[in-house]
């Protein structure tokens, strides 16, 4: 491994002093070479790993080994995944020791094909070993907006069954359901096909279900002392966070609707933010996953949108330096389609050089193989040399950034590659996700 020494203003890579080099990225490896995250998250109350794109082998890797550490050394109990909020509860239960099938947890405890992976089980499995004899779990969590962000029916059944036993004599209104099916879809992969189905929709349904959701939250929100007293509180705002995430769902349909894409990323979120500090209330340190777009301290600006603010600025700003951002730059590999391939089942796709003057490009240059920097202990060369990027690939995207405001922690991994399938997860997958995978597997 080799790093530069050349500490100039005008240099194009790193200083040997500012390169952290990760002998590995197996999770049963040696822990000594991460001591330099001992000193960067310091009291952090969540520290959140990003990624590139969805999907690849050694972005599992690192985050496994990461969450490891962390765990071990400095009591971190909360995994939080850019994952469905009320399809989370399956797998914490799984991890703290339930029964049932891991495949089937894989498939449906974790949303938007995040669980599908053989790198996947290795997470849930270290955690539920871990669990049979911790003195305090390790608990999952998903953050994100349930039903792979389309689907309204997970959050509106969880509030609809809570109602049952907190208010038996009230009936929600059936319709709220038919409409909320009527666009439902049954995968991360059919995304297009609950768009079309809600934009048949007839406007006076649209808004029934838009007024009906309201009031079901009115109706949990007013009664909130009379609920907590019948159940628990804990099963109270557990359905209430379902409810809330469900009406977020339907708020972006309608924005889809109406073409109005900029609107999408920064309900989801705002609400994914909402979520953690939930979990907060509950936790006293958590480990973040999910992609760099919603971690980092910076707007979210993708190709045709307006800029949003991203999960992380939200986080930064309710609870400052508690927030930790951990960023992941990529060389070269293979990386998550984009747009109408990924439907069609080119999951991945060939991930060309960096950008030239890029933050991957940097980094890139700085090593040969997986190292991290601490952004805030660079020497003056070697901030002038990042601050000097103004540029992050996103997959295959670039995205304007400022990564000394956007990222406390770069860690760079000079090759990516795909994740394994999990057979038995995807035995347990919709038809259309065993389709897709079947067509890439035959490429």
């Amino acid at each position: 491994m080799t790093a530069n020494t050349d500490a100039s203003p005008a240099s194009t890579r790193l200083s040997s002093e500012a390169v952290h080099p990760l002998r590995t990225l197996d999770p049963d490896g040696p822990q000594d070479d991460l001591a330099w995250l001992d000193e960067a998250i310091g009291d952090a109350r969540v520290v959140a790993i990003g990624e590139n794109a969805h999907y690849n082998h050694e972005s599992y890797l690192l985050r496994h080994r990461l969450m490891r550490y962390l765990v071990e050394r400095h009591g971190f109990g909360a995994y939080a995944m850019e994952s469905g909020f009320v399809e989370g509860w399956l797998t914490d239960d799984w991890v703290r020791g339930g029964q049932g099938q891991p495949g089937h947890v894989m498939a449906n405890g974790i949303t938007s094909l995040m669980g599908l992976w053989t790198e996947m089980r290795d997470h849930l499995e270290w955690m539920r070993g871990h669990n049979l004899t911790a003195a305090r779990p390790v608990g999952f969590y998903g953050i994100d907006l349930s039903g792979s962000n389309v689907s309204v029916l997970p959050g509106l059944d969880t509030a609809t069954a809570y109602l049952a036993q907190a208010d038996p004599d009230f009936e929600v209104d059936p319709s709220i359901r038919e409409t909320a099916a009527a666009f439902a879809a049954p995968s991360a992969l059919s995304l297009a096909q609950a768009v079309a189905a809600y934009g048949q929709l007839a406007p006076a349904r649209r808004d029934a279900l838009t007024a009906g959701l309201a009031e079901l939250t009115g109706r949990m929100e007013g009664r909130s002392l009379h609920y907590r007293g019948r159940t628990t509180a804990g099963a109270y705002e557990r359905a209430l966070r379902a409810l809330r995430l469900a009406v977020v769902i339907d708020a972006n349909a309608r924005a889809m609707a109406r073409g109005d894409r900029d609107s999408l990323f920064a309900n989801r979120d705002a609400a994914i933010a909402d979520t953690v500090e939930w979990i907060l209330r509950r936790e006293d340190r958590i480990i973040l996953v999910a992609h760099n777009g919603h971690v980092q301290r910076w707007p979210a600006l993708w190709p045709g949108m307006t800029s949003a603010a991203a999960m992380g600025m939200h986080l930064a700003d309710r609870i400052g330096e508690d927030y930790l951002a951990i960023g992941i730059t990529n060389g070269t590999g293979q990386t998550l389609s984009a747009g109408a391939d990924f439907y069609a089942g080119q999951l991945f796709t060939d991930l060309e050089p960096p950008r030239p003057g890029s933050l991957d490009a940097l980094m890139a240059a700085s090593s040969d193989g997986p190292f991290a920097t601490d952004l805030r202990r660079l020497s003056p060369a070697d901030t002038a040399a990042v601050r000097a990027s103004s540029q992050q690939r996103l997959g295959t995207l670039y995205s304007d950034v400022r990564p000394l405001d956007a990222y406390d922690v770069i860690v760079h991994l000079p090759h990516v590659t795909a994740a394994q399938p999990d057979d038995d997860a995807l035995a347990n997958s919709p038809h259309d996700v065993q389709e897709a995978f079947a067509q890439w597997k035959s490429r």
